[in-house]
């Protein structure tokens, strides 16, 4: 991809400002209610987030702003796109239909009759939901030594298993599955999934935070599996498949995540300046700190996404983005509640929601401690600090 341009990412950054400065009250009840997006479907800030990463050629109206046209294909403009919707609310905005991370996993591993499959459903009128399946009950962030298990039978599989913590999936009509067909690596597979297939069952896990997100745990209990469900099956090697689909859309989508959290700093920080004008003497200084960390955070996410891009970032740089834009998050937030003052949680809805909010990007897409890991291979290779 070519160097950004200024003036198309100017535009679509004004655009989606407007369209999410309805989201905050809308955002205090979707987090009471996360259901209640029904009643907001119509909202454009929705439809951007049903066409986001949906390939023009599918949309019957994609996204046109300024004589651009936008299908945010490109991870810096989805990370300011993402990062300007959850200013407005980041429950809402993932509350929202659309293909989100599965989208990613069939663009890079499906073959054109999987793709078309799947972003002809997406972009058909009407509101899909979709969910990522990566993550199992006992395993955690180590992806590679996933269970949930692809037997064959007959011309066919048999699915069994288990996903937890996964956004939308008992709400959602399709989604993708990470699972396994043999030992090692090479034998993770990524499979395409209805929902209302029989043995899938998908249940809401309650939360403290990020209500929006309807995280959810799934089981598979011999759910029937065709050969031409299996992300790149018949196109791609299997060093090609499965895992490193998995990895290639969690790295692609680290700076949107970090650009959830910046967003959310920045409504923290404006709360804050909204609610005391007039901080003086150490009180001011520390909200100083925060937005000049949260300047300097925003840039750097903003060249890393544009390096994924242009195809040049490693897995260090992304991971140091989405740490750090975690950590901000959570400390902003401990900041606002000191700054505004004793009982502040307790009589503030707003900022009672993003200080809870706050707490769930340590867990999404890769723990901390999974970043720093990173991070750290990074600096003994020497590419970190490059």
């Amino acid at each position: 991809m070519s160097e950004p341009d200024p003036h198309r990412t100017a535009a679509l950054r004004s655009h989606i400002r407007e369209s999410a400065g309805e989201l905050r009250g809308i955002g205090l009840e979707i987090d009471r209610d996360p259901e209640a997006i029904d009643r907001w479907l119509h909202l454009p800030v929705v439809d951007i987030m049903r066409k986001a990463t949906v390939p023009v050629e599918y949309l019957e109206r994609p996204l046109r702003i300024d004589g651009h046209t936008y299908d945010m294909s490109s991870c810096l403009e989805h990370s300011i796109a993402i990062e300007e919707l959850s200013y407005g609310d980041a429950g809402f905005m993932l509350a929202c239909p659309g293909p989100l991370m599965s989208g990613v996993a069939v663009a890079a591993l499906g073959d054109d009759k999987q793709r078309q499959a799947y972003y002809e459903r997406v972009a058909a009128p009407g509101s899909t939901w979709t969910f990522f399946g990566l993550t199992e009950p006992e395993k955690g962030s180590a992806a590679a030594e996933l269970e949930t298990a692809l037997t064959p039978d007959g011309d066919g599989f048999r699915l069994n298993g288990a996903k937890r913590y996964v956004g939308n999936a008992a709400f959602a009509q399709l989604g993708v599955v990470f699972c396994r067909r043999a030992p090692g690596p090479l034998g993770i597979e990524a499979v395409l999934l209805d929902t209302t297939a029989p043995g899938l069952r998908a249940e809401l896990i309650p939360t403290v935070g990020l209500r929006g997100a309807r995280i959810s745990a799934i089981r598979f209990e011999d759910v029937r599996v065709e050969r031409e469900q299996i992300l790149g099956y018949e196109t791609l090697k299997p060093s090609r498949r499965g895992l490193v689909g998995a990895i290639r859309t969690l790295q692609r989508f680290r700076p949107v995540l970090a650009g959830t959290a910046l967003g959310l700093v920045r409504a923290v920080l404006d709360h804050v300046r909204e609610e005391r004008p007039g901080l003086t003497g150490t009180d001011r200084l520390r909200l100083d700190e925060l937005v000049d960390a949260l300047a300097a955070l925003r840039h750097r996410n903003y060249e890393v996404a544009a390096a994924i891009d242009a195809g040049r970032t490693g897995a260090d740089r992304i991971a140091g983005v989405k740490t750090r834009a975690a950590e901000l998050a959570e400390r902003s937030t401990l900041a606002a509640a000191e700054l505004l003052g004793p009982g502040a949680l307790l009589a503030d809805p707003l900022l009672d929601k993003l200080y809870r909010d706050a707490r769930a990007f340590e867990f999404m897409e890769g723990t901390g401690h999974i970043q720093r890991l990173a991070v750290f291979q990074g600096v003994l290779k020497g590419t970190f600090l490059r």
